[in-house]
């Protein structure tokens, strides 16, 4: 840690491949802040190298087009502060290599995870959350092998309608639920011989369910404090993971969205592992997909 004039610290493991004076900028004016796993805010004096905590970037204005409206909404960025130490210590490397055209290599490996503040008139109420799992296939490409698209749509539009508002919470890294989007891809071809999205995972090697929800549960302690929420999910799982990290207050709100021919086979295959779907809510309308 070294002492600096004007805001009085400059945090060598915090954002050192961004210029130091922006960084300060960035506290100045109450968009950095970093969290612990409680969701407490961390003193600015307490930030060292490492340790189990998150930095948040934002509030950031941030109008939006999806699921068929246009809103403006609060983005926070948000990231663990081990991986900003290791970036760190690597963009020291080459700067001092005068390397930049290798920053956006090495900045593609931060796994940033998102969170969208959506209305909130009725601050009283429980607020609507959805934690969604990063889908590039579904979510940016609109491949109907899942219904992660339509989703996180239906999910953007449910939370805007409600008196409540509430969070979108993007988990970046949970991509094929946290296995990664090359061995996603092969897993698509062993489903296409004929298995099943969780033997496609044993089949690799690998957990059928490997995604981590704690940074999650520390952003709805940040966000939401004690507060009770309405948790859109299908997936009993998901609770349960987010109740080993102490969000205990939650009310599961069934979400079924983009149901059709060419995931029907796939969402049955969550149903058989737990998901609380039933035989109506794999029906779909006819015609989709």
């Amino acid at each position: 840690m070294q002492i600096s004039g004007g805001h009085g610290f400059i945090i060598r493991a915090m954002f050192t491949y961004l210029d130091p004076g922006v960084r300060e900028r960035l506290l100045a004016a109450g968009k950095l802040c970093r969290i612990d796993r409680d969701g407490n805010v961390v003193p600015v004096e307490r930030w060292e190298a490492g340790g189990n905590t998150i930095s948040i970037l934002g509030p950031i204005p941030l109008p939006v087009d999806l699921a068929g409206r246009r809103k403006e909404v609060e983005w926070y960025a948000c990231v663990r502060n081990t991986e900003l130490d290791k970036l760190d210590q690597l963009a020291e490397e080459l700067r001092e290599e005068n390397a930049p055209r290798l920053f956006a290599g090495l900045a593609s490996f931060l796994a940033v995870n998102s969170v969208l503040v959506i209305g909130g008139g009725d601050t009283q109420s429980e607020p609507l959350v959805r934690v969604h799992s990063s889908c590039l296939t579904g979510d940016v490409f609109g491949s109907e092998r899942c219904e992660c698209g339509p989703q996180l749509e239906h999910a953007f539009a449910r939370i805007d309608d409600d008196p409540a508002g509430g969070l979108l919470i993007y988990m970046s890294g949970h991509e094929g639920r946290g296995i990664g989007l090359w061995a996603k891809a092969a897993t698509y071809i062993l489903q296409d011989a004929g298995e099943d999205t969780y033997q496609a995972n044993r089949s690799l090697g690998l957990p059928v369910d490997s995604r981590d929800f704690s940074d999650a549960a520390a952003l709805l302690k940040y966000f939401v404090g004690d507060k009770p929420i309405r948790l859109l999910t299908n997936n009993p799982k998901k609770i349960r993971d987010l109740a080993q990290h102490g969000i205990v207050n939650v009310t599961p709100v069934k979400h079924v969205a983009g149901v059709g021919d060419s995931n029907r086979r796939y969402l049955e295959a969550k149903q058989d592992w737990g998901h609380e779907l039933s035989v109506e809510d794999l029906e779909g309308d006819p015609g989709e997909n």
